[in-house]
C-alpha cells in the first residue's frame, strides 16, 4: 500500500492526499513528529521535508514530485492536461500555488492567531489541558508579534501577505463565475494545488482531517469570512464533497494518521 509520510495540518501534505483521493488510491498516512520524526523521514528519503511518499521500492519527496509520479504510475483521472494551452496553464498555476499561495496563507495564519485567541487555542491539540489553552489563549499580541520577526512573520509581512491575498482570492473567485473548475472541465494538478494550499485561509468544513472540531471552517479573520470570496470558497467545498474521502470512508486509508516509529 502506498505510504505518506505527512504532517496532517500541512497544507502541502493536504494537497497531496486531494490527489489521492481523486484517483481513487489506498494509501496509508504516517504522520511525522516535527524534529525527531523527520530523522526517519531522512533516512527513507534523504530530506526531512513533508510530504514524502513510499510506493513498494520508490520513495518520492515533494508534492510537485509526488503529484507527478501518481499521474505517471497511476494514469487514470489523469491530472496534468494533454492540451498545449491547458497544460502549460496548469503547471504555471500549480506553480503559483506552491510558490506564493501556500507561503502567504502561512503567514496570513499566522497574523489570525495573534489577532484572534479563540483561532488560537483552537489550533491546538483536543488533547490539550485547559490550562495551557489558558496560557496560550493569554499571550499578548505584541509578544507574538514579536516572535513573528523570527519567522519572517511580522506584522508588516503579514499585513503584505494579507493583502496580497485579498488579490489573489478576487482573482480566483473571477476565474470561477462561470468555470467548474480552473483550467477546462475537469479537475486538474491546478485545482488540488490551490485547494489544498489555502487550507491555512480558512480550514475545510466536514470530516476530512484529524483536527479539533472547533477549527473546521475558521480561518483568517477579514479573508475567510469576507463574502466576497464566498464563490471561492463554495468551489472549494464543492472540490471536497466531489473528491475528498471522509476520514470514515475506509479504515485502511484514512483512519487517523499513524505516528512513526523510530527504530
Amino acid at each position: 500500500m502506498i505510504e505518506l509520510y505527512q504532517f496532517e495540518l500541512s497544507s502541502y501534505s493536504e494537497k497531496v492526499r486531494l490527489i489521492l483521493d481523486y484517483k481513487g488510491l489506498e494509501y496509508r498516512k504516517i504522520e511525522v513528529t516535527p524534529g525527531v520524526g523527520q530523522i526517519e523521514v531522512f533516512k527513507i528519503s534523504g530530506q526531512r521535508q513533508v510530504p514524502v511518499l513510499k510506493d513498494a521500492g520508490t520513495v518520492v519527496g515533494d508534492s510537485t514530485a509526488i503529484a507527478m509520479y501518481l499521474d505517471r504510475e497511476y494514469p487514470d483521472k489523469p491530472i496534468i492536461p494533454t492540451d498545449a494551452r491547458e497544460r502549460g496553464l496548469c503547471l504555471m498555476m500549480e506553480e503559483w500555488a506552491d510558490s506564493s499561495l501556500g507561503i502567504l496563507s502561512g503567514k496570513a495564519l499566522y497574523g489570525g492567531l495573534s489577532q484572534n485567541q479563540d483561532l488560537r487555542t483552537s489550533v491546538l491539540p483536543s488533547a490539550t489541558p485547559d490550562a495551557i489553552k489558558g496560557i496560550v489563549g493569554a499571550i499578548p499580541r505584541e509578544l507574538l508579534d514579536l516572535l513573528g520577526f523570527g519567522v519572517g512573520a511580522g506584522p508588516d509581512e503579514v499585513k503584505s501577505a494579507q493583502d496580497i491575498l485579498k488579490q489573489n482570492l478576487e482573482a480566483l473567485s473571477l476565474l470561477l463565475v462561470d468555470n467548474p473548475y480552473l483550467v477546462g472541465n475537469t479537475p486538474t494538478l491546478a485545482d488540488f494545488a490551490v485547494a489544498g494550499l489555502s487550507m491555512y485561509i480558512k480550514f475545510p468544513d466536514g470530516p476530512y482531517l484529524d483536527m479539533p472540531e472547533r477549527l473546521k471552517g475558521k480561518g483568517v479573520p477579514g479573508l475567510a469570512d469576507d463574502t466576497m470570496y464566498e464563490t471561492f470558497f463554495n468551489w472549494r467545498d464543492r472540490l471536497y464533497a466531489d473528491y475528498r474521502q471522509p476520514l470514515s470512508a475506509t479504515a485502511s486509508s484514512n483512519s487517523s494518521p499513524t505516528s512513526i516509529e523510530i527504530e
